[in-house]
């Protein structure tokens, strides 16, 4: 079993246990009054109470559209990614970027949206038209 493990900052667990595990519906795994693991899509996400990482200005451009950086994130089916985006946006979230479809008709043709968690982190989620897509060139 490959499962990605990333470690992240957060300003409090709280809100981060809000915003995963209520919001996004991550379960919860191990957890300090330091830090807290999520079940993030299949992947290992463990958040640290810290100083969140800034955004850079960058020149980070993807298909005409300015991308935060860094960002974190993950690839779901197709469906799976509509339903996220209604709930975000149900809930009030404010992106910053809209769910779009990126290099449409083209190979690797996908739908995406940037927001930010409760601590300011920027995250993105995607689906693959074609999921065999993932790593074309």
């Amino acid at each position: 079993m490959n499962v990605f493990h990333l470690a992240y900052t957060v300003s409090d667990l709280d809100s981060a246990r809000s915003f995963y595990g209520d919001l996004l519906g991550c379960q919860e795994g191990r957890s300090t009054e330091n830090w807290v693991d999520f079940n993030f899509f299949g992947n290992q996400l463990s958040l640290h109470v810290g100083e969140v990482v800034k955004r850079s200005k960058t020149n980070s451009e993807v298909d005409d559209i300015d991308v935060p950086m860094p960002h974190f994130g993950c690839v779901l089916d197709w469906n799976s990614f509509y339903d996220l985006a209604d709930k975000l946006q149900s809930a009030g979230i404010k992106f910053i970027v809209e769910p779009y479809i990126r290099f449409k008709d083209s190979p690797g043709e996908q739908v995406t949206m940037f927001f930010e968690d409760y601590s300011g982190n920027a995250i993105e989620f995607k689906a693959y038209r074609n999921p065999s897509d993932v790593f074309s060139k």
